[in-house]
């Protein structure tokens, strides 16, 4: 038996898009794959029964270790058996490190080498992370998928303030590999034991790639990662403000020289567009708020682009949100009844523009994953960026 963590394979190519499968100790992840982030435990505005559902059918969530360290805490995660147990979730989950959310806090963080001292951003109280301290969360947590602690440099940082950072990243995913390995053959995951063939019942750990815009940067962070030997490679510090072709520059120069037979990661992104032109680069795994705070915010993503529901040209639409969507929500309501859902302050305005466009970006991506394995990928990707262009009529 293969006693790997995690185990992948590329199943299928169209020029350097890919298509694969992602075997992980929670199930079976199909890739290209957009991960729905569910940061406090909870994908924001929808059951877990949806998600799980055919119609959404999210085979892997997202949790994160600054957020769940602040609330509930790791003892009382611990005390429900992990992180799958404490949300009732069946299906594979992956943890953030908190690294980029501790880099986000600005003045109310201390980075030093040691790791980083910062303020909760909830009541102000003094925490520490490190990544030692992040192995150990994320072991307790029991994710299938672990990723080391790392500092994001601003994504317009100079050249020297981006090296500064990059080798402090690599210096920080030596000691996270060292921690996690400790912490592994001492069993404190609690994910429980294998029940898939082939995949054991331990975490898997992705190193991550930084380097801010500066591609000599993100080559030699990526020879270094690589080095110090992950089970996937994560593209950080990517759809942090710069624009979208320099972050496609990055990725087109940096993803092929990742390792072919391990899952390629580029965190935090991003809107249709971005995971099209990144999966054409190499990708297999994105995750990004964008779907659910979108909902949040009346706004629908469909596939003639993102629709604000506020706008008064729609209080007598009877139409769907979008009129090739097949999900519930679109088979069911019209505009202007969610129009004067949200306009009214119904929190179910929030929970059907949330299920729509998680519906609209998971069906997105079982489509790119059908059209890499008919070789017909970059006929896809045209058609698709063109109708997205035109704009809801």
């Amino acid at each position: 038996m293969n006693e790997s963590a995690i185990r992948f394979e590329v199943t299928a190519q169209d020029g350097t898009a890919r298509a694969g499968v992602l075997e992980t100790r929670h199930g079976t992840i199909e890739t290209p794959v957009f991960m729905p982030v569910g940061t406090l435990g909870t994908v924001k505005g929808v059951r877990f029964e949806a998600l799980e559902s055919a119609e959404l059918d999210a085979r892997i969530i997202l949790g994160n270790t600054y957020h769940l360290l602040l609330r509930p805490g790791v003892e009382i995660i611990r005390s429900c058996g992990g992180l799958h147990r404490f949300i009732s979730w069946p299906r594979a989950l992956l943890t953030d490190s908190g690294g980029f959310q501790v880099w986000s806090l600005g003045a109310l963080r201390r980075i030093a080498e040691e790791g980083v001292e910062f303020r909760s951003h909830i009541d102000g109280t003094l925490h520490f992370l490190s990544p030692e301290v992040s192995m150990e969360v994320q072991a307790t947590l029991g994710s299938d998928i672990v990723m080391v602690f790392d500092e994001c440099a601003p994504g317009q940082a100079a050249h020297e303030e981006s090296q500064r950072s990059m080798e402090r990243t690599a210096r920080w995913a030596a000691r996270s590999r060292a921690r996690f390995d400790e912490l592994q053959r001492q069993g404190m995951d609690t994910g429980g034991t294998a029940e898939r063939v082939g995949v054991s019942g331990a975490q898997a750990l992705f190193g991550i790639v930084q380097g801010a815009t500066h591609l000599d940067l993100r080559r030699e962070s990526l020879e270094r990662t690589v080095e110090i030997g992950f089970d996937g490679y994560a593209l950080g510090g990517l759809s942090v403000g710069e624009e979208d072709h320099v972050m496609y520059d990055v990725v087109e120069d940096t993803a092929p020289l990742m390792p072919r037979d391990q899952p390629r990661y580029l965190m935090g992104v991003g809107t249709p567009e971005n995971l099209l032109e990144a999966v054409a680069r190499g990708i297999d795994m994105f995750d990004c708020v964008i779907p659910t705070r979108s909902g949040r915010t009346g706004q629908a993503w469909t596939s003639r682009g993102k629709l604000n529901i506020k706008n008064a040209r729609w209080a007598r639409d009877s139409r769907p949100l979008d009129e090739s969507c097949e999900c519930s929500v679109c088979r069911r309501h019209s505009r202007a009844y969610l129009r004067h859902l949200y306009i009214t302050g119904e929190m179910l305005a929030s929970v059907l523009l949330t299920h729509h466009n998680l519906a609209f970006f998971l069906d997105t991506m079982k489509r790119v994953r059908q059209s890499i394995r008919s070789g017909d990928f970059a006929r896809f990707q045209q058609a698709f960026l063109e109708q997205i262009s035109f704009g809801s009529e």
